[in-house]
């Protein structure tokens, strides 16, 4: 399960990717990690991007680390009428406090407050006195799928989980993505704490405005009602502005029937919102390949947990090999180290192919975005079986070659704190790491 609380290093035994070394060395000495700590920060670099407008006047804005939680906090701050809230993980530090105290606040004003947390998700770092603290302030607070089976009222399901990252703000402002509420995502946007850079989790957000948003509280009405009135899980999915291709069919692990793309999944200039419940019929799979399948010029995917069917991978070396640029950001340490090692076990088929790959160094890596041609998706969903097959996972994709734009610098920004990884080298790993590797392949459907 992703978004834990301590963080662990990934075994990085045998020889490490090839790239400017000694530039990387010279970053961490200076503490320079590439994480946006302040506007303009000296250690980040990155320049937030202006918001681009899309064709029925609704505007998204992407957000880089910390600063995606300061501008939902600030957009809470004005809420006048409802906030709608809903995280897979909640944790009870300064962060947390800051945003449980304003939610508070806002509900002793009058506002109409909605939240929802995981109740898996907040282990280890909430003990629900908050929660507790905001009820009595009137905040409408609501636990999905309790782990204690006498704490829910309809049926027992532990291992279906909400990882979705959602803020509405008086249905006219939305964001979502990768950050849960916690200090190694806001670092110091938030709340003053005592992370070091190092410590901080990189990660990516969507702000959105305008009409688009009746998407996103589509898509939480729906979860909200299934909290509260039971029935079968699937009422928690929600699909707007998006087109589906034929799903396809085949065995969970190996090689599906191809699917059917060719069809526009999102029209040109729009924003289509993705809202998936557990299923072994998500509808993400055909949208991913329909994508991958008609790629013309680049793939970017920066993904924190890499794991997914054979028929994805597949489609990623059939792009690479009819001339598509294809380049991959995975994570160099994680907080579950088996998911480095997931990621990897693919490396030597996807390089054969003229794969790029690249390490995020440094941090731990939790975006979860992908840039086909013009259209991006940015959200919650991870490429593994759990986010297809057992969580509750949000995500938007813009059909929009300005974003798209921005989508594509921020991923040369992590380039500059990236190793690439070089297939000679790769090849010549311990023998040890590739039996770890084609274990770890051959049991990813149970990751």
């Amino acid at each position: 399960m992703s978004d834990r609380r301590h963080v662990i290093t990934a075994r990085t035994t045998g020889p490490h990717p090839t790239g400017p070394k000694r530039r990387l060395r010279d970053l961490l000495k200076r503490n320079e990690v590439g994480i946006n700590l302040a506007p303009t920060s000296q250690d980040d670099g990155w320049q937030t991007p202006q918001p681009v407008t899309l064709a029925d006047g609704s505007t998204v804005q992407l957000w880089k680390d910390g600063e995606a939680l300061k501008r939902a906090y600030d957009a809470i701050a004005e809420a006048k009428r409802r906030i709608c809230f809903e995280f897979y993980t909640w944790n009870n530090d300064a962060t947390g406090r800051a945003f449980a105290e304003l939610l508070s606040k806002k509900a002793r004003e009058g506002v109409h407050v909605y939240c929802i947390y995981d109740s898996f998700g907040v282990l280890g770092g909430n003990d629900r006195q908050m929660f507790r603290q905001m009820r009595r302030s009137g905040v409408r607070v609501a636990e999905f799928h309790p782990l204690r089976p006498w704490e829910g009222n309809y049926s027992w399901r532990p291992f279906s989980r909400d990882h979705r990252k959602l803020i509405i703000v008086d249905e006219n402002a939305a964001g979502i993505g990768g950050l849960n509420i916690a200090d190694p995502y806001a670092g110091p946007w938030v709340a003053p704490n005592e992370l070091k850079p190092v410590q901080l989790w990189r990660d990516t957000g969507l702000g959105i405005r305008g009409p688009a948003v009746r998407y996103f509280s589509a898509a939480f009405a729906k979860t909200w009602n299934y909290v509260h009135k039971g029935g079968r899980i699937n009422r928690v999915a929600y699909l707007g502005g998006v087109e589906v291709p034929k799903p396809t069919k085949g065995p969970r692990v190996g090689v599906a029937k191809e699917p059917e793309p060719r069809r526009p999944i999102v029209q040109h200039g729009s924003l289509g919102v993705i809202a998936t419940a557990p299923t072994l019929n998500s509808p993400l799979r055909p949208i991913l390949y329909g994508l991958i399948n008609c790629a013309e010029k680049r793939i970017r995917m920066t993904m924190a947990y890499f794991a997914p069917d054979d028929t994805l991978i597949r489609s990623l070396v059939d792009a690479a090999k009819r001339g598509v640029k294809v380049q991959l950001m995975f994570g160099a340490k994680s907080d579950l180290p088996v998911m480095v090692t997931a990621a990897r076990s693919f490396y030597s088929r996807l390089m054969a192919a003229g794969v790029e790959i690249y390490e995020r160094q440094f941090v731990v890596l939790h975006a979860k975005t992908i840039v086909v041609d013009d259209m991006s998706i940015v959200g919650s969903t991870n490429l593994d079986y759990r986010s297809t097959e057992l969580n509750c996972e949000m995500s938007a994709i813009i059909r929009s070659d300005a974003f798209a734009c921005e989508m594509d610098k921020m991923f040369e920004h992590d380039m500059k704190y990236a190793r690439r990884i070089d297939p000679a080298e790769w090849g010549r790993r311990p023998l040890l790491d590739k039996v770890a590797q084609w274990i770890t392949i051959h049991a990813r459907q149970l990751l």
